[in-house]
């Protein structure tokens, strides 16, 4: 990552409600006029879904569905082709909405641990299972990625281009409590250096630009998430406790960017945009940190995905996040 790279006050997670590419690419784009990010519509099914997106992108390996969810296959298939159309689309879209667009444009793909504790193998297991295939998959989405930046960059040249790996996972796999293919056992946790050497060999694919990791499950490991490599870490504020300060106040001080999901993923009634933040400058008076850093540090976004949100809500959430990120910055204290 370039040392001088500053991020923009608020940006999206990634899924947006709905089916229609177009308009979640005019969502995208409308609601942050400095930091837009490519939208993911589940809504659309397989291929669509996050796993089913990423393992589109995987290069050498396809995946296919089945009953019992995504699993690598031999050759590309229908719902690769339908992955990768979807992709294909999106980018159409956001390319529509982004001429002459020159600020930052953020990408998100799921991260290499939390597909290996989703593809399934052709014996059923999770990939997770196997450590030569967790390998391969991560080789391959490495790759991948690599391509798909080039493809954005290609589409959109004068984007600087922020990649976020999505790992809602991680949790479970550092902590063995992701489940074996019968329900009744779990995989073995994986060890703390294996996860932090894979996930800096993907971080390192986007060299020329920073990448952050995502995860809206409890307890993140901050610290492993940066000696990765990653430049900011996204979560859900809501879950965090008083246990997560020292690391948080670590990763402040240590350049790493907090991009805080604050604003809820579903429909709910908002607080006015100063109250969304109050935990944020809580937390920031806990730590001792210098109000005046607050803008420099943080980044608002919603807690999660909007997917699950009505597409007025989905909409209010992301302009309530720019008037948030504005709060913050005009009233740190």
């Amino acid at each position: 990552m370039t040392a001088d790279f500053s991020f923009a006050p608020a940006t999206g997670v990634g899924s947006l409600p709905g089916g229609d590419a177009r308009e979640a690419a005019r969502t995208a784009t409308g609601s942050f006029e400095d930091f837009p990010f490519l939208p993911e519509l589940p809504a659309r099914g397989p291929g669509a879904d996050m796993i089913g997106r990423t393992a589109g992108m995987l290069v050498e390996l396809y995946a296919r569905v089945e009953p019992s969810g995504w699993r690598i296959g031999d050759r590309p298939g229908r719902d690769t082709r339908r992955a990768r159309s979807w992709l294909g689309e999106d980018l159409d879209a956001l390319e529509e909405f982004t001429q002459g667009y020159g600020g930052q444009l953020k990408v998100q793909a799921v991260g290499p641990w939390t597909l290996a504790a989703a593809l399934e193998l052709r014996n059923g297991e999770v990939a997770l299972s196997d450590p030569g295939a967790c390998r391969d998959l991560a080789a391959s989405l490495a790759e991948g990625l690599r391509l798909h930046l080039e493809e954005v960059r290609r589409r959109i040249p004068g984007a600087q281009l922020v990649l976020q790996l999505d790992e809602p996972s991680l949790i479970a796999v550092l902590r063995g409590q992701v489940k074996s293919a019968s329900g009744y056992r779990t995989h073995r946790a994986v060890d703390r250096q294996v996860v932090e050497a894979t996930l800096r060999d993907v971080v390192g694919v986007h060299a020329d630009g920073p990448v952050v990791v995502h995860s809206c499950a409890p307890d993140v490991p901050f610290a492993l998430l940066r000696r990765a490599g990653a430049a900011a870490v996204s979560f859900d504020f809501s879950l965090l406790t008083e246990r997560d300060d020292d690391v948080i106040g670590e990763a402040v001080e240590g350049g790493t960017r907090l991009f805080a999901g604050v604003v809820p993923g579903t429909d709910t009634a908002l607080s006015d945009p100063a109250g969304s933040v109050m935990g944020v400058r809580t937390l920031w008076r806990r730590l001792g940190l210098h109000p005046g850093l607050l803008a420099e540090a943080v980044t608002v976004t919603p807690a999660c995905g909007l997917a699950g949100a009505s597409p007025g809500y989905a909409r209010k959430a992301l302009a309530h996040c720019v008037q948030a990120a504005r709060s913050l910055a005009d009233n740190p204290e």
